[in-house]
């Protein structure tokens, strides 16, 4: 006798053409398509005019700046600005961005490493009063550091700290520390207790585990936190407006404001040395862009 095929088996269309149907259905009409890429031109000419408007300004004269009759495109273009801003009475630039980068580099480095164990131990320990030691992580967040200026300032007065880096380094460290801890926080949950307790029964102590094991698990979560906390820091100007004195070690958001003047402003300077601040931060993102994305959207799944 022969043997035949189940019914469904007959019925059932081939799962390739199955998969080519699905694909053709979820198909965007070209109409719904042109209306997307007009939403999203639209959105990119919001958010890019503001920065063409300022790379314009920074190739202007001051006259040109303030003519009656302003235009967008200059008349003619000044490039000598982004070289004889380095020279400027107002504040010496070359002094503000290395103060910008040693404060932003190592208040970055600080938190992570402080962060890292923390978030480690919270999400790997049930230990008495974890849940308020992380509600209180995360209640600092909503202190800023303009509103403990004055706090901060005779603290590090009596500490002996005022006007210097280190300084700003443990108070962008502080401020930015409970985000890095919450964030990692999800990550390490997110990942398997088995996986660390096979490493240890093969032999390896706990921080093995977390720079060995666990830490390449959690890396988009970690770049993630790398990438929020140097932003903020490279951003950071109430703090710095208060604790350092010095113009040689404020950073370039505090340098900005010494081109604004009482009654004239070097509106080209104030735009190239806003051109030259955004460069680092938008060369961080184009290298990171990918590790940055995949931290985001497993974070949030997670």
């Amino acid at each position: 006798m022969a043997v035949t095929a189940p019914a469904f088996e007959a019925i059932a269309p081939p799962a390739s053409s199955a998969r080519r149907r699905r694909y053709t259905e979820d198909q965007v009409p070209i109409g719904k398509l042109l209306l997307r890429m007009l939403a999203g031109l639209v959105v990119l000419v919001v958010f890019i005019l503001p920065y063409t408007i300022m790379f314009f300004g920074s190739v202007k004269t001051k006259a040109q700046i303030r003519s009656v009759e302003p235009t967008y495109f200059p008349t003619e273009w000044h490039w000598e600005n982004y070289v004889n801003m380095w020279s400027t009475p107002e504040t010496p630039l070359v002094q503000n961005l290395i103060s910008t980068i040693v404060i932003s580099v190592f208040a970055t480095l600080l938190v992570l490493v402080v962060a890292m164990p923390a978030a480690y131990y919270t999400a790997r320990f049930r230990f008495p009063g974890r849940m308020v030691f992380l509600f209180l992580v995360i209640v600092t967040q909503m202190l800023q550091p303009a509103v403990l200026t004055s706090g901060l300032f005779r603290q590090f007065v009596a500490l002996g700290l005022i006007d210097t880096w280190a300084a700003m380094i443990f108070i962008n460290a502080a401020f930015n520390l409970s985000f890095a801890v919450w964030i990692m926080h999800s990550f390490f949950a997110g990942v398997p207790k088995e996986i660390d307790e096979a490493a240890q029964i093969d032999g390896a102590g706990r921080l093995r585990v977390l720079f060995k094991i666990s830490l390449p698990l959690v890396w988009p979560g970690i770049v993630t936190a790398i990438v929020f906390t140097f932003v903020a820091c490279w951003n950071e100007f109430a703090a710095s407006l208060v604790v350092l004195s010095t113009a040689g070690n404020q950073p370039l958001s505090v340098a900005l404001t010494k081109f604004v003047g009482q009654y004239e402003t070097s509106w080209h300077y104030v735009f190239g040395v806003s051109i030259v601040a955004i460069i680092p931060v938008v060369v961080l993102f184009m290298l990171i862009e990918k590790r940055l994305v995949g931290g985001l959207t497993a974070g949030s799944v997670k």
